[in-house]
């Protein structure tokens, strides 16, 4: 009988975090090659390297001048890599303070503090407060534990509808679930360009006439 496997988290205890930490690499664009920390946080689950290049295949040129806001930073490698890819510049939403400082250390080794802002807050609750966004177009990452898909899916759905909604005319959006998200039941569910890339389902949106 297999193993049932434990939940997996964004957020951690201290004891989760591995001193030695480890590095992710920006995989393409202008800053190709360059270091990501990662704090080792066990609980943290960085987008697979095949899964983030297949991400921005899908997303392709039309990533150039999108403000990124990257959901669930993690790491911060999504919009990161979106701005070494051609976007003008980046938000970032994570609620683990340790995990928020290292995308800020990962942010200012690149010398990109000038286009980016780090927010320490709960996602959910940072997107109700309608937070003010830069009026360019958006590519919006929304790659939250996989479990969110089950054990929070109606905010899940809440918090994807509230950035579509909102999002200018030529925003993208850009979903990272697993193969129990039924992507019928996102807003628009006939318009998502769905692919997958097991474990991992990619769900790419263009919002508006003019995507």
């Amino acid at each position: 009988m297999a193993r049932k496997r434990k939940p997996s988290k964004r957020h951690s205890s201290p004891s989760s975090i591995d001193p030695r930490g480890t590095t992710l690499r920006i995989i393409g664009g202008r800053l190709r090659g360059s270091k990501l920390l990662y704090a080792g946080d066990l609980r943290t689950r960085p987008m697979k390297d095949r899964v983030r290049e297949a991400a921005f295949n899908l997303l392709g040129p039309a990533i150039k001048d999108k403000h990124a806001i990257d959901l669930f930073a993690g790491t911060g490698a999504l919009g990161l890599e979106a701005i070494s890819r051609g976007a003008r510049g980046a938000t970032f939403i994570e609620q683990h303070y340790p995990t928020a400082r290292v995308v800020e250390q990962n942010i200012a080794a690149l010398k990109l503090t000038d286009r980016c802002e780090v927010v320490t807050a709960n996602t959910f609750i940072w997107a109700r407060r309608d937070p003010s966004l830069p009026a360019d177009p958006w590519v919006v990452f929304f790659s939250p534990p996989f479990d969110f898909y089950v054990e929070r899916m109606d905010e899940m759905l809440e918090l994807i509808d509230t950035m579509l909604r909102r999002a200018p005319q030529g925003s993208l959006l850009l979903v990272e679930a697993d193969q129990r998200l039924d992507f019928e039941q996102l807003p628009e569910a006939d318009r998502w360009d769905v692919r997958a890339y097991p474990p991992a389902v990619l769900g790419l949106l263009k919002v508006g006439d003019g995507a």
